[in-house]
């Protein structure tokens, strides 16, 4: 699809989606809020749909994002952290005191590697905090960006990768970096798309060109994502 026609399909859904300004607003000032909705748009149409700004790291401390919490079951004993190793692994591994994890084996899709110790993975943030923060959530409050980086609302914005994939990668966005495995570009394309959607994040130009290349090569690949309550 090309970019201008991108642009146009993309123009209507717009203002349906979050913005970083909305995000930012306290919700004590919302109103109830009705059920909402996943969406699911090509990807072409969801970069396209994606608001274009400049970046700005001014004042971004790793500490403005608080985590990892108690994760989404408090009672469970497991934070953030372990509770995303638990939802990945392929083979389930063994919980003891403490939540510790022993055993199991889980795939880093970055770089096509299978992975037996818990160690030996990181939980990145598909987008990293720095780059969150330089898109918009230098806006937001405390609570909101701790809600950002414990996000498990939906799996693709948290994911289980080899120490070493997560740590090559670092606060880079796809412009600068992208996975080894070929086979992942699509799917990282899109899980990128998606979690700057559902927090109503921004792009630069050049971040966002790079996601229009990997859309082009990528037809038939969907971008899935609910909007951040």
């Amino acid at each position: 699809m090309k970019r201008s026609a991108v642009a146009a399909a993309a123009f209507a859904l717009t203002l349906s989606l979050p913005t970083a300004a909305h995000a930012a607003a306290p919700s004590a000032a919302l109103a109830p809020a009705a059920a909402v909705v996943p969406q699911v748009l090509a990807i072409g149409v969801a970069v396209g749909a994606l608001p274009l700004a400049t970046e700005d790291r001014t004042g971004y401390q790793r500490t403005s994002f608080r985590h990892w919490s108690a994760g989404d079951i408090p009672a469970d004993g497991c934070n953030t952290r372990a509770e995303v190793l638990l939802s990945e692994a392929v083979v389930y591994p063994e919980i003891g005191p403490g939540c510790t994890l022993t055993g199991g084996t889980w795939w880093s899709y970055y770089d096509e590697r299978e992975v037996t110790s818990p160690g030996a993975l990181d939980i990145d943030h598909m987008v990293p905090l720095a780059e969150a923060w330089d898109s918009g959530a230098s806006g937001w409050t405390a609570a909101r960006r701790e809600a950002y980086a414990n996000d498990q609302g939906q799996p693709t914005s948290l994911v289980a990768v080899t120490a070493r994939s997560n740590r090559s990668k670092a606060d880079q966005d796809p412009a600068e970096w992208l996975p080894p495995s070929a086979d992942a570009l699509c799917r990282y394309g899109a899980e990128w798309t998606a979690t700057k959607l559902r927090w109503g994040l921004a792009v630069d130009e050049a971040e966002r060109d790079r996601l229009l290349d990997i859309a082009a090569g990528c037809g038939g690949t969907d971008v899935e994502f609910t909007p951040a309550p």
